[in-house]
């Protein structure tokens, strides 16, 4: 929890860097959280919902859960994916002493 509270400013006198590149990832979460949700909302409406009423049908309903499921799923296997490529980069990186 104190790894939690120092990221979002509540510990104790934390290193500046520390707490500004927390900041950059939590700021870079919340830009991808919004992204992924305007995606979801614009590859499964546009999927799901073709003529646009007052409500959801029980059918469109299903087709934009199970599409939002699915795009999330995909979502996150290309994130963690990403990831571990940066990570084997970095590391390749610093065993190596850089590439300059």
């Amino acid at each position: 929890m104190d790894g939690i509270s120092n990221g979002l400013g509540f510990g104790g006198a934390s290193d500046p860097k520390a707490a500004v590149m927390n900041q950059v990832r939590q700021e870079a979460a919340m830009a991808n959280a919004r992204q992924l949700i305007e995606k979801v909302n614009e590859h499964c409406f546009d999927k799901c919902v073709p003529k646009p009423g007052s409500s959801l049908s029980s059918s469109e309903t299903t087709c934009f859960t199970s599409c939002m499921e699915k795009y999330m799923q995909a979502w996150n296997t290309v994130s963690r994916q990403y990831i571990t490529r940066i990570q084997q980069e970095n590391s390749k990186g610093a065993a190596g002493g850089g590439m300059f």
